[in-house]
């Protein structure tokens, strides 16, 4: 009986030992693989290509790495190469822009991408999202709450428009209650 604590104490903290090393070694090898990718795209000239989809692949691995001001200049020669490509190529390249600018907090910018990708392709809940979450970072909070609602209407389980949406609420419960106790800012 006086083994049985420290066994079981034991047998807790190794089990608890091999989770935290699962999780850190799975974080280790998506890192390494990212910069595996971005090593051999850079090498293989994707940086001064003239396709496209290799640019889009590039500036996919930047964003990944939080390379945001790279990403952009990626992003933008990728949209420079789009001669020929369907609507969805440019509507995921005007996301993905907007997506690195409103990382920068240039979210006016953003804004105006995630436009453009939503005029390439209409029922585009990810641009949806980030069109809303951008508005919501400027104080537009109904503008956002209508976008969320459309991308509900788009996808019904969606979960960051959800979730969003009940920020939102939450929000506006909150504000002028605090406003009636002269909390309000």
């Amino acid at each position: 009986m006086d083994t049985l604590l420290p066994q079981a104490y034991l047998i807790g903290l190794t089990c608890l030992l091999v989770i935290v090393a699962a999780l850190v070694g799975t974080q280790l090898l998506k890192v390494r693989r990212d910069e595996v990718n971005l090593i051999k795209l850079e090498k293989g000239g994707a940086n001064a290509s003239t396709d496209a989809a290799q640019l889009y692949e590039l500036a996919s691995v930047q964003l990944r790495k939080r390379l945001y001001p790279q990403a952009t200049s990626t992003l933008r020669k990728a949209l420079k190469q789009l001669d020929g490509e369907p609507n969805e190529a440019k509507a995921l390249i005007e996301n993905a822009l907007g997506f690195s600018l409103a990382a920068q907090e240039n979210f006016e910018s953003a804004i105006s991408h995630y436009r453009t990708a939503l005029k390439a392709k209409s029922d585009y809940p990810v641009a949806l999202n980030n069109l809303a979450f951008a508005k919501q970072r400027l104080m537009q909070e109904e503008e956002a709450s209508k976008l969320y609602k459309e991308v509900l209407n788009i996808d019904p389980k969606n979960k960051t428009a959800i979730k969003q949406l009940q920020q939102i609420e939450k929000t506006k419960k909150t504000s002028p209650q605090n406003e009636k106790n002269g909390l309000g800012f």
